[in-house]
């Protein structure tokens, strides 16, 4: 099963346009918040239409930069994954949306850890912990390289490290953090931030048999 994450879009059409072949060819896109860059229904509509045209295989979460009310688009288009989970090739992707607060002066949705939290007690539920897990999630685990802004400065999120250290999915996609380009680890949890698609890089996973079989970050320009 091949995986595209995309993280931090911000309405960059440039970049989407270069990915057209790998969305084509995946399995399944994980759009990973700031689909849009401070967009609203619309522009949400327009981008995830787009990915959906080349590629029905999609789910989403909002970001910071995506007001709250484009997840109703995301629910109209059946991709949303923020605070829910959906089963796809034996495997259970569980999604969180938004982000803490920010330095920006206030993006359009920024929430509490107990949001967080909260979404993320809600993905699971009901969920049989049989199946192999992945989590789509554009606010970062804190402390790892995903959440560094730089080596002394770590602003991910409390209740999503908790939950990966308690329930172990298998892969972490996520993004946000601009600077926290890199792969990393959290117990058996491997973490991926490629930073933005808006910059030039997407996330490309390979899953066989409920096991990791490539990751790596790639660049749209090669």
């Amino acid at each position: 099963m091949i995986i595209l994450g995309l993280p931090d879009i911000h309405g960059s059409w440039k970049k989407l346009n270069k990915l057209t072949n790998q969305i084509a060819v995946a399995d399944l896109v994980l759009l990973l918040g700031d689909i849009t860059n401070f967009g609203h229904k619309p522009e949400m509509e327009s981008i995830v239409s787009w990915v959906k045209e080349i590629n029905a295989h999609c789910l989403a979460v909002p970001g910071n930069c995506d007001h709250a009310e484009t997840e109703e688009v995301l629910d109209a288009m059946d991709v949303n994954l923020n605070g829910r989970h959906k089963i796809i090739n034996n495997l259970a992707f569980l999604g969180l949306g938004a982000s803490l607060a920010t330095p920006f002066k206030g993006t359009p949705f920024e929430v509490s850890e107990t949001y967080l939290e909260q979404k993320l007690e809600n993905a699971i539920n009901e969920l049989d912990p049989a199946y192999p897990k992945i989590l789509v999630s554009h606010q970062p685990p804190y402390n790892t390289t995903a959440d560094a802004v730089n080596d002394d400065l770590h602003v991910g999120s409390h209740s999503v490290r908790s939950f990966i250290k308690t329930h172990q999915p298998m892969l972490c996609f996520t993004g946000h953090i601009h600077e926290g380009r890199g792969i990393d680890s959290i117990g058996k949890t491997r973490i991926i931030n490629p930073s933005p698609v808006y910059q030039g890089y997407y996330a490309h996973a390979e899953i066989e048999d409920s096991a990791i079989k490539v990751l790596e970050i790639r660049s749209i320009n090669e």
